[in-house]
């Protein structure tokens, strides 16, 4: 992820700031980002610490949410006494001790129209996952809250060189930054150069290419996912090395 650094995203009130908001469409906007980065820590979190089964944590993890939406709590976030991610963590212990599982399933959010949510989709991503030991609860939640931000962003990422015609970029991209070490040691660029039938400099253009793109997806959803300027770049660190700016 080396080379030069572009600028930050303009800064601009929190999505926790805006769920608040007297504006429909900034709400909207701002409840989209909350279910879309912790829609999934929240489902794995429950299936693996509290051991839920899939259709309890499916219903749980929609009615959260819903509660959260509804009722406004996130407005009630103080950066002082942690992360955003800690915060929501407890939150959910909070929920899932006190709510009696018959009304829970009866609720099913509420009454609100179920979110759309790709849940048979993260069952998969559960195959490789140790529960969360007892003492890095907030370790772990965060982590997850990353490795999900992470994974969409590649997938923007691909879905934005496949539709602009660069599939000799994303090709590059996948083969090298991608490539899977069980299936055998990562290509040289003069390798991947001959596989393709191009330059060894054309694989080193596109993939410095490919990474800035990528770095500027991953500014663009954690300036929308973080909370203030400081949870920003310290998550921009968490994910990019410690020596991002």
């Amino acid at each position: 992820m080396g080379g030069q650094w572009p600028a930050f995203p303009t800064t601009r009130p929190s999505f926790v700031a805006r769920l608040g908001s007297a504006e429909p469409a900034e709400r909207a906007q701002a409840a989209e980002v909350l279910v879309r980065s912790y829609w999934k820590p929240v489902y794995k979190y429950l299936r693996l610490r509290f051991r839920k089964g899939n259709d309890d944590a499916k219903d749980l993890t929609q009615a959260f949410l819903v509660h959260a939406l509804e009722k406004g709590w996130p407005g009630r976030y103080d950066p002082r006494r942690g992360r955003f991610r800690g915060f929501v963590r407890l939150a959910l212990d909070g929920f899932v001790t006190n709510a009696d599982a018959a009304a829970r399933r009866e609720k099913r959010g509420g009454g609100a129209a179920p979110l759309r949510l790709d849940f048979e989709g993260v069952e998969g991503e559960l195959a490789g996952l140790e529960p969360p030991a007892p003492d890095s609860l907030d370790e772990w939640f965060e982590r997850e809250w990353r490795r999900e931000l992470f994974r969409a962003a590649l997938a923007d990422l691909e879905r934005e060189l496949d539709a602009s015609g660069h599939a000799r970029r994303l090709a590059i991209f996948r083969r090298y930054d991608l490539a899977d070490e069980a299936a055998g040691p990562q290509p040289t660029y003069a390798e991947l150069a001959r596989q393709l039938g191009v330059e060894a400099t054309t694989v080193t253009n596109e993939l410095a290419a490919a990474r800035r793109e990528l770095r500027r997806i991953l500014l663009d959803r954690l300036r929308a996912e973080t909370t203030d300027e400081q949870d920003f770049r310290e998550a921009v660190r968490a994910l990019l090395g410690p020596d991002a700016p």
